[in-house]
């Protein structure tokens, strides 16, 4: 067998989500033996299978932070890096590699030797199917994260308790995953914005309500939540999907039926901006992540297209100019 053949794939769906397996499997599963060459086909998407949902990369920034204080938090990088990655946050098999994201941690201060301030910016990426490319789905920068922490301090899932260091891991890993999963199937990431729902009602009941409960902030967790399950929101999330899998995913073989898919979002959106607020913290989210990457992948359409995106997304404005100009 050739290496080659090793790299040539053929899809297949399972879950919603695509995974690709070598040729070489799918041209001897049809030859003699089946029964054999069925149970090695799923020995090998076994290997495929993870258990967990997250390949988290955390950094951690101490450097307003007292000497004593950085001393106690020596270990909290690998701790939360391991909870993310060692933890099951969904009942699924979960088909195909983790979702690739990072968490950016700011240490802004300290109270006494357990209770610290953090900003965190969180992001993630979906892989664009046939392409070397990949999505940035989110890009958020929470500015409100209080907790307490001791060194060599075990981090345990919980999601009956609210707990203000996990909690707040937990939150973004469901969030991750919930627009990961709309990206692939209609409203299919909505038992995990749930998820994500209920921990922001726990933060907002608990001694660390701030940045839980509702505030008029540009980014509030639960405002962004109430959005997502909104029914107002519905057809923006149909129409996410169809960006994704009907638009990013297929636009290297069918160029033409991909950009009218992405274009069908923002015709959508122009259609209900004046029914939906202005400030949503939901289309912030969106546009923050995604701009730059529709202005890329709608070169050369019409200008009309770039005049509607400067009525939805105003804070992109130069770059929306800037695609009209050529």
């Amino acid at each position: 067998m050739l290496i080659c053949d090793f790299f040539s794939y053929f899809e297949v769906t399972l879950l919603s989500k695509k995974i690709q397996i070598p040729n070489f499997i799918k041209n001897n599963f049809v030859k003699e033996r089946p029964m054999k060459k069925i149970i090695f086909v799923l020995m090998f998407i076994s290997g495929l299978i993870y258990s967990q949902e997250l390949r988290a990369k955390v950094t951690v920034n101490y450097e307003q932070l007292p000497t004593a204080a950085k001393e106690r938090l020596v270990d909290f990088q690998y701790a939360v890096e391991n909870y993310l990655n060692d933890t099951r946050f969904t009942e699924l098999d979960w088909e195909g590699e983790p979702i690739p994201c990072s968490f950016n941690i700011f240490f802004t201060g300290s109270a006494g030797e357990t209770r610290y301030n953090a900003q965190v910016v969180i992001n993630s990426q979906r892989p664009i199917y046939k392409s070397q490319r990949s999505s940035l789905m989110m890009n958020i920068m929470d500015k409100e994260w209080s907790f307490e922490y001791e060194r060599n301090q075990t981090l345990r899932y919980n999601l009956v308790s609210f707990d203000p260091l996990t909690s707040f891991l937990d939150f973004y890993a469901y969030l991750i995953i919930g627009f990961d999963m709309d990206s692939f199937s209609p409203l299919g990431g909505s038992p995990f914005f749930e998820r994500a729902y209920e921990i922001a009602l726990l933060g907002a009941n608990s001694g660390f309500s701030k940045g839980w409960a509702l505030e008029s902030s540009a980014y509030n967790k639960r405002s962004l939540l109430d959005e997502i399950q909104n029914v107002q929101f519905n057809q923006f999330r149909r129409d996410f999907y169809d960006y994704h899998y009907n638009g990013l995913d297929i636009f290297n073989e069918q160029k033409a039926a991909a950009k009218k898919n992405i274009i069908k979002l923002v015709d959508n959106l122009y259609k209900s901006i004046d029914k939906i607020a202005r400030n949503s913290v939901l289309l912030k989210v969106f546009f923050d992540a995604k701009a730059g990457e529709i202005v890329d992948y709608l070169e050369g359409v019409d200008e009309l297209v770039f005049r509607k995106l400067m009525k939805i997304n105003p804070a992109n404005i130069s770059r929306y100019e800037k695609a009209i100009s050529g």
